[in-house]
């Protein structure tokens, strides 16, 4: 990576920083003064779009009902899977909160980023002490992908719109596991909104789809 010089942030992005356990220790004995900003989304749909990536690459494996499960019968979710492993951010959150402050964490909604991405930027922005140079004048919404896309400043490219990679139709999955999913979460859900003090509402968001 090139040094910063003054007057530059530099900006390093990997998803998996958050669920890796040895992370939060690293950071913080590189710099304990860094920023954090974590991008979070209703789990379930989480689980689901990770299920799908995978799936785009390894069309043999087996369902998302199969893998959700330790014994289906019974109804025992198997934790373990990363895929919903993952969506379990209090827990991933506690590790990062012994090394660094709320106020040093910036918690981003996925599903604001797409509804409205130039709020959620705009907080991006303040957090990083930064200007407020992107606006909603920036973005448009691409139909085909479900995404908003980014405009380079005055029209001086094409814009900018996520990858291949994203935007993937999910897989019809049974509406008796989602069920099952969200309550699973649901107690998890509302430890991470009492330990961000911001309230997601994934559960108002499903009961309204």
């Amino acid at each position: 990576m090139p040094r910063t010089v003054e007057g530059q942030i530099t900006m390093e992005k990997t998803p998996s920083y958050f669920v890796t356990n040895e992370a939060p220790q690293r950071i913080h004995s590189m710099a304990k003064d860094t920023k954090l900003i974590v991008v979070v989304r209703n789990p379930v749909t989480r689980a689901i779009s990770d299920y799908t990536q995978t799936l785009s690459k390894k069309p043999e494996i087996p369902t998302f009902e199969v893998l959700a499960f330790k014994n289906r019968t019974l109804g025992l979710i198997d934790a373990s899977w990363s895929a919903l492993r993952i969506g379990i951010y209090a827990l991933h959150l506690e590790s990062w909160m012994q090394y660094f402050p709320l106020s040093q964490i910036l918690f981003v909604s996925g599903e604001d980023l797409i509804s409205n991405p130039a709020e959620e930027l705009a907080k991006v922005q303040d957090f990083l002490g930064l200007q407020r140079i992107i606006t909603d004048k920036h973005f448009y919404f691409n139909k085909t992908k479900g995404f908003p896309c980014l405009k380079k400043p005055e029209d001086t490219g094409a814009p900018r719109c996520l990858g291949k990679s994203k935007g993937r139709t999910h897989p019809k999955i049974d509406p008796d596991v989602i069920q099952r999913l969200r309550k699973f979460y649901k107690p998890f859900n509302a430890m991470f909104y009492q330990m961000t003090g911001q309230d997601f509402q994934w559960e108002k968001e499903e009961l309204e789809s």
